[in-house]
């Protein structure tokens, strides 16, 4: 159990907005530049599989489609920094600011163009959505260690949870609009796609608006930002040294995300088209696809006001609990989605427990950094990620070739037959395994016991 005494402060949850708007000009227009892209990329993410699926793409198509993502995740981060050596975090971010916004203009182009001849080969529609991913993720490639390697330095080791509980309901409420914002335009319109190009319109608004901004009025001239980037040389030292009690939660962690990642891009398929639920009452009707967005509003309504009761209950409680919290209900959605009766109530039910996943985040992400020395947290951080999405890659693929295949196989008297419900299975049998692996083995971070 956790102790405190009379001379430290509470982490007050309200501080990270009293903070936001105390903000140096060029940290300020920075903040709100990332949580722009935020915004955009939220809006048309979780979508991007359905729209997929309609431009032509099978499950194994989009299955790769994730994987692809996850490669992304896990090479981003750094070639970002060695591009922020070369030219300056100023000019970096104004060029990763332009890559995201022209990678959703790309993304919206795929419908309008369709599919593309080139000579005796044609590229389906669905090519140029592939195009647009390694541009609209560039975003992404910078903060991730900042983050946690700031907070770390600011809160008491015991109250890491708290001070990760602070920043990450601030950033969800991004994730909270975006998806609703997204349903609200899905529902002023006949079809899906003329609904989606209107969202992705107005992602590359918001991406046009926050580059210029950023580019001219944010001040990089004490940023080092990428500054400590060292190489290949400097990763395989990284992980060589992580801390011992890191490794199950990396092992745990990677089983948990997999799984995770294999069916990840088919939850809004399985609610438009292998569930096909959408939603009538208080004098509204929406199609799936709209309902979708709402659905994903309720996950992380739940997710907000949950992560900091959570968070303080980590306190006494120690922060493995929650942890294995988060990863079991992450690890049990897949199945219960996925066998879910068509009903609009049960839906809602069931997205409001997933917006459970998210409430051992701060704890997760507080056992990830709390081991670290205290100048090392965004070396140890960046280096459990690059460990952990980069195992996670194929995932999505194996999901999406389980999704969409037609094989059988007989064992005995019991038929298993490849398809959405074999998919799903497999994976929350394999986040189940993460689950009791960490039970069994996870540690306690030494402040929290």
């Amino acid at each position: 159990m956790a102790t405190e005494t009379g001379a430290e402060e509470d982490v007050d949850l309200l501080d990270s907005f009293r903070q936001f708007f105390a903000l140096e000009r060029d940290v300020l227009v920075l903040s709100l530049s990332m949580l722009a892209f935020s915004l955009a990329f939220q809006m048309t993410s979780r979508y991007i599989p359905e729209y997929m699926r309609l431009l032509g793409a099978s499950a194994g198509v989009i299955g790769l489609y994730g994987s692809v993502g996850n490669l992304i995740s896990a090479v981003y981060p750094y070639p970002g920094g060695a591009v922020s050596d070369r030219i300056g975090s100023r000019l970096a971010l104004t060029a990763f600011a332009t890559l995201a916004t022209v990678g959703f203009g790309i993304w919206y182009l795929a419908s309008v163009v369709g599919d593309i001849t080139l000579g005796a080969t044609t590229l389906p529609a669905w090519t140029l959505v592939f195009v647009g991913l390694f541009l609209a993720q560039a975003w992404k490639s910078f903060g991730l260690g900042a983050t946690f390697a700031i907070v770390k330095q600011s809160v008491p080791s015991q109250r890491l949870a708290m001070g990760f509980a602070s920043t990450e309901m601030f950033r969800r409420i991004g994730f909270l609009l975006g998806p609703l914002a997204a349903a609200a335009l899905l529902a002023t319109t006949a079809t899906f796609v003329d609904g989606f190009q209107r969202v992705l319109l107005v992602a590359l608004a918001c991406g046009l608006v926050a580059t210029v901004a950023q580019h001219f009025l944010y001040d990089a001239s004490e940023d080092t930002l990428g500054k400590s980037f060292e190489g290949i040389d400097q990763i395989l030292a990284d992980l060589r040294t992580m801390p011992a009690t890191l490794r199950p939660l990396l092992v745990a962690d990677t089983f948990v995300r997999f799984a995770n990642g294999m069916v990840y891009v088919f939850f809004v398929i399985v609610v438009t088209e292998f569930l096909s639920v959408g939603f009538t009452g208080f004098g509204v009707e929406l199609r799936p696809d709209a309902f979708f967005g709402v659905l994903l509003g309720v996950e992380m309504v739940v997710a907000i006001i949950s992560m900091a009761p959570v968070a303080k209950l980590t306190e006494w409680a120690g922060l493995k609990p929650a942890v294995a919290l988060g990863f079991l209900v992450y690890a049990v959605f897949p199945l219960l989605l996925i066998f879910a009766p068509g009903n609009q109530w049960v839906l809602v039910l069931l997205f409001a427990f997933s917006g459970l996943r998210f409430a051992g985040l701060p704890a997760h992400k507080a056992l990830i950094v709390g081991p670290a020395e205290q100048d090392a947290g965004g070396r140890v951080t960046g280096t459990y990620y690059l460990l952990r999405n980069t195992l996670v890659i194929p995932s999505a693929a194996l999901g999406g070739w389980l999704y969409g295949s037609e094989w059988a196989v007989a064992i005995g008297d019991v038929v298993i037959q490849a398809g959405p419900e074999l998919a799903f299975g497999v994976a929350t049998v394999v986040g189940l395994i993460g689950v009791v692996y960490f039970i069994v083995f996870g540690r306690e971070f030494e402040a929290y016991e």
